[in-house]
């Protein structure tokens, strides 16, 4: 089994009500699921959003913390709901109303990585799934949402920023339609997750430092963002996808030479979107 389900890293002095959150990048991958998957451990890692956890990682120098996943996308992903139970791959699992991540073999427990390659050559049961959700989707979302509390209480708001990476082709569509290859995508749910005034602000952060944005195209967010963002209660959520080929070799899966250089880049966005929780500090004190 994974060794965590999540890791906490703190500021010194938490600052800002926005808290960062990688559900993806998780790599820890046991022994005995690297021995039952049918795929090499390479292919195994495509479905990571993989160096995410080091490229937000100054979050917490700017007073913000930062929650990380424990456990690999491939063994189970934090970014669906607790009942989306594929199953093709669960045993005892009734097939209930369409859903297209199930059908399409991502489910909590995935059954397919990247280019939809198989991860068993058989089922599982269910019993070894609700263990997987108790022992690392809950503790990571009961992690989350205290963080998020810890965020509303001192400063009456928080915002989820949710780090994600997204491979270079994912926007090939936004280019076959005649618009520029957004670098940087933003999810807010088409404005239900989350307050414009709030995703514009990160917009213009990531804008200002260079990048092309487009918001929820390709990428709305899917279950963190619509689960966490409730503006209505001044709890936001948005999603970030980063394009890879900005930063990482997506075919060996190793920083590429641009790697330093975007991070650095990075971390002023960082320092730009943690500004934000700061402001409402100040707002929540009057």
């Amino acid at each position: 089994m994974p060794r965590s389900a999540y890791e906490i890293v703190h500021p010194d002095k938490r600052v800002t009500s926005v808290v960062f959150a990688s559900p993806h990048s998780g790599r820890d991958y046991p022994a005995s699921f690297v021995k039952r998957t049918i795929l090499d451990e390479h292919t195994i890692r495509t479905s990571e959003d993989a160096f995410v956890d080091r490229l937000f990682d100054s979050a917490t120098q700017f007073g913000a913390p930062f929650l990380k996943a424990g456990a690999p996308r491939a063994y189970i992903d934090m970014n669906r709901s607790a009942d989306e139970l594929d199953p093709a791959l669960i045993e005892g699992v009734r097939g209930g109303g369409h859903n297209p991540r199930i059908a399409s073999g991502l489910g909590i427990i995935p059954r397919v990585v990247a280019n939809g390659r198989i991860i068993y050559s058989g089922k599982m049961s269910l019993a070894e799934a609700q263990a997987r959700i108790s022992g690392y989707y809950h503790p990571y979302h009961t992690a989350l949402q205290k963080l998020l509390d810890e965020s509303h209480a001192r400063f009456g708001e928080a915002i989820l920023v949710d780090c994600h990476s997204m491979p270079h082709e994912a926007v090939d569509g936004v280019v076959r339609a005649g618009k520029p290859r957004p670098e940087i995508v933003l999810g807010d749910r088409f404005g239900a997750a989350a307050d414009t005034g709030i995703v514009d602000q990160i917009e213009s952060a990531f804008l200002d430092a260079g990048f092309r944005v487009a918001r929820n195209t390709p990428f709305a967010g899917a279950y963190t963002t619509s689960h966490y963002g409730r503006p209505s209660r001044r709890q936001h959520a948005v999603q970030i996808e980063i394009d890879r080929s900005l930063y990482m070799n997506e075919q060996l899966i190793r920083p590429n030479n641009n790697f330093s250089a975007f991070r650095s880049l990075l971390r002023g966005v960082i320092a730009r979107i943690a500004e934000i929780g700061q402001r409402e500090e100040r707002l929540a004190a009057e």
